[in-house]
């Protein structure tokens, strides 16, 4: 029953994203707004890290599984992306990096941040 209410709980907040998403005429999709919406919930204390913690874990464990349909579909639009692929493979690889790049700055800069802290 525990993980009915904690998937209950993340629908909910995803639900709301897709409210955003109609409501709001930006070109932003619905799972960034439910995302956004999550963080919030989850930094302000609305909603307690322990009420999705274990719904989140399962998610995130089958994760790599919903990759299959997109790719699934990549397979059907084969003879649209064909022509774009060495385009596409070139602008994957460099944002690939960029966004290895990024991240892990931003991860050195918080690690440095909590170092000075506790000092």
């Amino acid at each position: 029953m525990k993980y009915f209410k904690q998937f209950g709980i993340i629908l909910t907040v995803s639900f709301l994203g897709e409210l955003l998403h109609a409501l709001i005429p930006l070109p932003v999709p619905a799972s960034i707004y439910g995302l956004v919406l999550m963080l919030a919930a989850l930094i302000t204390g609305l909603i307690p890290l322990d009420r999705v913690r274990e719904a989140g874990s399962f998610l995130i464990e089958i994760m790599p599984m919903m990759f299959i349909p997109a790719a699934v579909g990549l397979l059907d639009s084969w003879s649209v992306l064909r022509p774009v692929l060495l385009p596409v493979l070139i602008i994957t690889a460099a944002t690939t990096v960029l966004v290895m790049a990024v991240s892990g700055r931003v991860t050195q800069s918080v690690i440095r941040l909590e170092k000075r802290k506790k000092k």
